[in-house]
C-alpha cells in the first residue's frame, strides 16, 4: 500500500481526527495563556483566526464522536473552511503588520460576526479584541505571532489537501 491509500485511510480512523482536534485545542489553549498569562491583547485579526482554530477543532470532534460518512463529509468541510480562511486572515494579518507607515493601519474594534452568533457577546473572555492590528508584541525564531499562525494554517490546509485528494484519487467516499 503506497503512502497516498495510506494517507487516504486517515480519516477513516478516530485517531486523526483526535489528532486534529488535539491540535487546534492545544493552539487555543496557548493562544489563551498568551492572552491571560503573558498580557498580550488579542486584535479583530487575532480574534478571527483564534474563530478559525475553534472551526479546525470543531471538525475534528464530530468524526470523532461518530465516525461515519456524513460526520466525516462535514469534519473535511469545515476543516478545509477553517484552514484556509485563516490562512488568509492571516496573510492579511501580516500585511498589516509589515505596513510601512504605521498611521494607515486600521482594523475594527468590533468583531464582524453573524447577527445570530454573536461570539464576542456570549464568550467576551475568548472573543473580544482589544488589541492592535499593527503590534508585533510577540515574537519567536524572528517571526511575529500572526507569521507563525500562516505556517500553522498551511500545514492544516496542506494536510487537509492531501488527505482530501488521497480519498478521492483512491476512488474513496468520504
Amino acid at each position: 500500500m503506497s503512502w497516498f491509500q495510506t494517507m487516504g485511510n486517515w480519516a477513516e480512523q478516530k485517531w486523526a481526527w483526535g489528532t486534529l482536534l488535539g491540535s487546534a485545542a492545544v493552539l487555543e489553549a496557548v493562544a489563551l495563556y498568551f492572552q491571560y498569562g503573558m498580557g498580550l491583547e488579542p486584535c479583530i485579526m487575532c480574534i478571527y483566526q483564534r474563530t478559525a482554530v475553534f472551526g479546525v477543532l470543531f471538525a475534528g470532534l464530530f468524526p470523532l464522536l461518530i465516525n461515519n460518512v456524513i460526520t466525516r463529509l462535514i469534519g473535511f468541510l469545515v476543516w478545509g473552511i477553517s484552514a484556509i480562511w485563516g490562512l488568509f486572515i492571516a496573510i492579511e494579518h501580516v500585511g498589516l503588520q509589515m505596513e510601512t507607515n504605521p498611521f494607515f493601519v486600521s482594523c475594527e474594534i468590533v468583531p464582524n460576526f453573524p447577527s445570530f452568533m454573536p461570539l464576542h457577546h456570549w464568550l467576551p473572555n475568548i472573543f473580544a479584541a482589544t488589541g492592535d492590528c499593527g503590534n508585533i508584541d510577540w515574537q519567536f525564531l524572528g517571526m511575529s505571532m500572526p507569521q507563525w499562525m500562516i505556517v500553522i494554517f498551511a500545514a492544516y490546509s496542506a494536510v487537509f489537501a492531501l488527505v482530501l485528494f488521497s480519498r478521492l484519487f483512491t476512488r474513496r467516499a468520504f
